[in-house]
This record gives C-alpha cells, sequence and structure tokens, in this order.
C-alpha cells in the first residue's frame, strides 16, 4: 500500500510503502470490540464501597419484645429494611481487570490502523519535533496538518518536549508507535503519523517477524 507524506505544511512530499499485513486487514469489529472493552475494563477503579448490616453504627438490642405487640418481628436498627440500615448485597472494592491474548491485541490494532487508512482518516507526516516544548509552537504545526478534533499523533519514540507542548491542548494525545491504545486509536477523528514511525509500524506490527526490534 502507497500512502502521501505530507510536510508539516500540508504540502505532499513523497510516498511511503506501508506493510498491507499491517494496514491492509480487513476490519473485524469483534476483535477491536474485545480490544477496547478489556483496556476500559483495565482502566476501571472499582473503588465503589457499601456497608453491610454487620459495618453500620448501631446498636444491637433488640428494639421490643417478639410477641405481643403486634408489630414485625425484626431485629436491630441496622437491619437492611430501615432507613440507615445496611446494604444488601451493596459494591465492594474489587478489580475489574482481565486478560486477553497479545496475539488478539496485535489484530486489533491493525485492524484500526487499516480502518483508519481505509477511511482516510489517516496522514503520514513527515518528522517533526517541538524543541521548545511550547503549546503555540505544535499549534502552528496542526493547523496545516489537522482540525481541532479529536488527534492522535503516533511519535516515533518517547518525545517529552513534544508531548509537552500539547499538553494542554484537549483535544490532542499522544502515543508511541509501540505502546498504542486501541480506544485512543479507533475513536480518533484524525491520526497524524509521523513517517519514521510509519516505518517503524510496518516491522513491529508486520507480519514477516513481529518480534523484530526497531531501531530508534
Amino acid at each position: 500500500m502507497n500512502m502521501t507524506v505530507y510536510s508539516t505544511d500540508g504540502k505532499e512530499l513523497r510516498n511511503i510503502e506501508l506493510d498491507d499485513s499491517v494496514f491492509g486487514v480487513a476490519p473485524n469489529e469483534s476483535i477491536i470490540w474485545y480490544a477496547i472493552n478489556n483496556e476500559l475494563a483495565n482502566n476501571r477503579l472499582g473503588t465503589a464501597s457499601t456497608k453491610d448490616r454487620g459495618e453500620v453504627h448501631g446498636s444491637n438490642t433488640k428494639p421490643y419484645k417478639q410477641k405481643g405487640t403486634g408489630r414485625a418481628r425484626r431485629g436491630d436498627k441496622k437491619s437492611p429494611i430501615l432507613v440507615g440500615g445496611g446494604t444488601i448485597f451493596g459494591p465492594k472494592p474489587r478489580s475489574f481487570s482481565y486478560s486477553i491474548p497479545k496475539k488478539v491485541k496485535r489484530a486489533a490494532i491493525k485492524n484500526i490502523l487499516s480502518l483508519k487508512a481505509k477511511n482516510n482518516t489517516l496522514k503520514i507526516v513527515e518528522d517533526f519535533s517541538v524543541n521548545s516544548g511550547k503549546t503555540k509552537d505544535i499549534i502552528k504545526i496542526l493547523a496545516n496538518i489537522t482540525n481541532n478534533k479529536r488527534t492522535v499523533i503516533l511519535l516515533k519514540d518517547n518525545d517529552q518536549m513534544t508531548k509537552r507542548a500539547g499538553g494542554n491542548i484537549p483535544w490532542l494525545s499522544f502515543l508511541s508507535y509501540n505502546r498504542l491504545r486501541a480506544h485512543d486509536l479507533f475513536y480518533s477523528r484524525n491520526l497524524i503519523v509521523l513517517e519514521t514511525a510509519a516505518r517503524q509500524l510496518n516491522t513491529f506490527y508486520g507480519d514477516k517477524d513481529p518480534t523484530a526490534k526497531v531501531e530508534q
């Protein structure tokens, strides 16, 4: 698959060859769904907590005698049927995380990249870096290559200064080529891939050698 490489000014520069096993896969919605739900479950805190009748503060004394009053035969005021009593089968802190096979994760990433390429929401841009770390500098670059919608930029490495420059932009996020998140990729309106990162994706996710190491 050939795609055009754009400059930071939005002009066409050259073509780049992309691996069809990474960017030309027939999208499988089920795999994408499993990967995204797995990420959401792993990020879920699960800190909700309620008190049962044994944890509620109050007396254990029976409020009135068992017989002769004509009232219900109940126990203390911590009973779940009373206001202020304990909760029945309420939530307790727990972990919602679970694991899925690595092959499924890899397949989901390739499916999403292929889907973005098919829908023309993926753009290859020449390598750039915002060494100043200033927001105004990265805004000048993005003004020519994207609109002000949810955008993800795939970096070739962990460029801290570029990430710092875009940290104040609410619709912008960054991912490294070897640490992708299915949720962020799928829901992005614009996916910008640096030229070197695109070549690294060919090697890292390609079927030829999935364990190959990519030089930074």
